[in-house]
């Protein structure tokens, strides 16, 4: 008899003690004429705090690839996905069990040209585009709020 195949989130939990854990997050953008960089948020499903859509690593998947894979799941996100990281930030992750874990997430951008009516977390998150210096305000994180900002400010258009 097979053993339970362990979920990413299990193998994430043998890195050494204090050592973060990795994740991949996505930094969904598009420009609007009159509004200007926007920067499209999903609220996690515990808190509702507004966040970007982030996962645990996938076997035998590239990082911008984990994140773009994200930002379908929980906003129903598609678009050209980069491969250079824009950054990392730092968080506290709680787990089902309620202990916490310290994350570290990888950050690319995803330019998006969709967002679908359906996909599979929307009854679990809201979503909202906001002009990019407002979305920087909207995250508890300092450092993902300063990659908003440098990023919003470079897109010229």
């Amino acid at each position: 008899m097979k053993a339970p195949k362990k979920s990413s989130a299990d193998k994430a939990k043998k890195k050494p003690p204090g050592a973060p854990r990795m994740q991949y997050g996505a930094l969904p953008w598009r420009v609007d004429a009159k509004k200007g960089v926007e920067i499209l948020l999903a609220t996690s499903r515990d808190t509702r705090r507004w966040i970007i859509p982030k996962g645990w690593p996938m076997k035998g998947r590239k990082p911008h690839i984990v994140a773009a894979i994200e930002a379908q799941q929980e906003a129903g996100l598609h678009g050209k996905i980069e491969k250079t990281k824009l950054g990392e930030y730092h968080y506290p992750k709680r787990l089902k069990s309620g202990s916490a874990v310290e994350c570290l997430v990888e950050v690319f951008p995803l330019r998006v040209e969709l967002q679908r009516k359906k996909w599979p977390e929307k009854s679990e998150r809201a979503t909202y585009w906001f002009p990019y210096a407002l979305a920087a305000e909207q995250v508890d994180e300092p450092e993902l709020r300063e990659i908003i900002l440098a990023f919003g400010k470079s897109i010229v258009f």
